[in-house]
């Protein structure tokens, strides 16, 4: 049997669930759709889906073939339009996977304004507080923000992500501002057991403590607009507040370790267009010495 097909079919089942759906989507009988499943398993030599009256779900090795089937078919679509006209528009469906900050403070209107330009592409954005495992979550591109990168994946640095120690108004009135990192230690802080910051080549470590921690970017900075204590944030997720007075800056000559935004993917062959011009756009709007939250408000 046509293997193009096969593939066809093996993906289209998986996001619809159900073979009887994929039949229909591609305009043939649920007998024929389970017959191009077979064939393709019988030339992987591998299970790719459980079956059960209820469910489908994908074996370990159909997790494996899944994105390989994806790209293959997205290829595939490419040579077509490529042969067939100049311009070639990105199409197809990526699974885009950040942290909650910056899906909110960032990520989601750059992904809206890609999509108004290319309306033929489909974003599902996860929003999850662990790094994921792009092929068993069948995940096409992560944007991590970290200095230590999974060596087996394919890593494009988009720009620095710079932090800030803050504080509300409301808790500088109450307690004062922290005027040199040694009193830091006398002041109650949010979700942090110790604060390293750098100037000119120097660097301190001072342990800290507070009451109320959190491992969710958003509860330490609602925390912080509370006057619960200092925070050490993301710029990204504070430039507004920064800007705004409802934040203000601690230290603002001394530097948190920054790091790096990066585009996380699988492989550098076999991309499809679709993540390929993705990963460019955010390279774009990320790109430069100076981040674009970081543009019109000074943390350093």
């Amino acid at each position: 049997m046509d293997r193009f097909t096969a593939m066809q079919v093996f993906v289209a089942v998986t996001e619809r669930g159900s073979v009887t759906a994929a039949a229909e989507a591609l305009d043939m009988s649920r007998a024929m759709a389970s017959r191009y499943l077979e064939s393709l398993e019988r030339w992987l030599g591998a299970r790719l889906l459980h079956r059960t009256t209820r469910r489908i779900a994908l074996t370990d090795a159909g997790h494996e073939a899944l994105s390989r089937c994806r790209q293959m078919l997205d290829l595939a679509d490419e040579v077509q339009l490529a042969a067939g006209a100049r311009g070639i528009e990105p199409k197809g469906r990526l699974r885009i996977a950040t942290s909650q900050s910056f899906a909110q403070a960032w990520l989601a209107e750059a992904v809206a304004e890609f999509l108004e330009g290319h309306p033929q592409a489909q974003v599902e954005l996860l929003v999850l507080e662990r790094a994921v495992n792009l092929v068993e979550e069948r995940v096409d591109l992560a944007v991590r923000i970290t200095n230590q990168l999974d060596e087996s994946l394919v890593a494009r640095r988009l720009c620095s992500c710079r932090s800030v120690l803050c504080l509300s108004p409301g808790y500088a009135k109450r307690y004062g501002v922290p005027q040199t990192p040694e009193v830091l230690a006398e002041h109650t802080h949010v979700s942090r057991s110790e604060i390293r910051l750098w100037r000119k080549g120097r660097s301190v470590t001072v342990p800290v403590a507070g009451r109320l921690s959190s491992n969710e970017a958003g509860v330490v900075r609602a925390a912080a607009l509370a006057g619960a204590g200092i925070a050490l944030l993301p710029s990204y997720f504070v430039a507004d507040d920064l800007r705004k007075g409802r934040l203000m800056p601690v230290l603002s000559t001394w530097e948190p370790e920054p790091l790096g935004i990066h585009a996380v993917y699988l492989s550098r062959r076999y991309q499809p267009l679709l993540l390929r011009t993705m990963i460019d756009f955010l390279a774009e709007r990320l790109g430069g010495d100076v981040a674009p939250w970081d543009r019109d408000i000074d943390t350093g």
